[in-house]
């Protein structure tokens, strides 16, 4: 009777860093027909639709107080908009795939030193040296990829505010989050990351649309895949108390992003680029192996 669950979460950590991956090669993918603040928008409330529809149906328990709903608020607004919204931009920028990845796997590293700090507890050598390892991998792959492409100032930029973004959400969830219903929590998340980016994308750009059959094959795959799937998978984790498999996989979302992108997008990755994502990868290894890091 419980085999088909059991092999289902056994199956969801390296499904869910499937979707995370390949999340990041649909987006620049479809940043070829639409602005990056328009597509996210556009992302956000086919989602938020999807959430209200549920909603309606399943009734589920609203937060109780003023504090969980400001708590929501915020984090939806910095995983959503601030992240999503960053890696768009960094993306638009010309930012490579598996270098906005590897700069984004440093997120449970960062997590991993920070949040022992807020509980009072030390911060073992072996994550100091995992932060270092992953930031050594960064910069080989930085300066390999810039012997083929210029780098793009302006979207390293963005990519340090999309880490900014992952790592202050995790961390306020982390001390403040309450345990909500998945559909509450993603219909607030979602809605609060569509209102932060409205007002910066009718500002800043034109909202023109190309519909295309590349767009919304991209757009389906984004809602489906990567939010609806991959943040589904992560909730049932959670609720399993398998969140440090999450973490522990998370290694792998650089490489195969980078993978992906080379075979959907012509992305090169020179040779000595890979040394840096095992450096990276077996860093993030070493900060957050037997511990229950989340990431986002």
């Amino acid at each position: 009777m419980n085999e088909k669950p059991t092999m289902l979460l056994t199956l969801a950590p390296g499904v869910f860093v499937l979707m995370w991956s390949t999340g990041y090669v649909a987006a620049k993918f479809g940043l070829g027909y639409i602005e990056p603040l328009t597509f996210l928008a556009l992302r956000f409330f086919c989602i938020v639709a999807i959430m209200a529809v549920l909603f309606i149906v399943m009734r589920p328990p609203l937060p109780k107080t003023k504090a969980e709903w400001m708590h929501l608020l915020i984090v939806g607004f910095l995983l959503q908009a601030m992240y999503f919204g960053m890696c768009y931009q960094s993306f638009n920028a010309g930012l490579a795939v598996g270098t906005l990845a590897l700069i984004l796997s440093l997120q449970p590293i960062i997590v991993a030193l920070v949040a022992p700090r807020w509980s009072g507890e030390a911060v073992s050598w072996s994550r100091w040296f995992g932060l270092s390892l992953g930031l050594l991998g960064v910069c080989i792959v930085i300066i390999t990829r810039s012997q083929i492409v210029a780098p793009s100032v302006l979207g390293f930029l963005f990519a340090t505010f999309a880490l900014a973004g992952i790592t202050v959400g995790s961390l306020w969830e982390k001390r403040f989050g309450v345990s909500q219903h998945p559909v509450t929590a993603n219909l607030i998340g979602f809605s609060a990351g569509l209102l932060g980016i409205i007002p910066f994308m009718v500002i800043s750009e034109s909202m023109t649309i190309v519909w295309s059959w590349p767009l919304i094959g991209s757009l389906t795959y984004l809602i489906i895949g990567s939010s609806l799937i991959g943040v589904g998978l992560l909730l049932a984790m959670i609720r399993a108390g398998d969140v440090s498999r999450v973490s522990a996989l998370f290694f792998l979302v650089p490489p195969m992003a980078a993978a992906f992108a080379w075979l959907v997008l012509d992305e090169e990755m020179p040779p000595v680029a890979w040394l840096g994502m095992l450096f990276s990868a077996i860093g993030v290894f070493l900060a957050t192996k037997n511990k229950t890091v989340k990431s986002v």
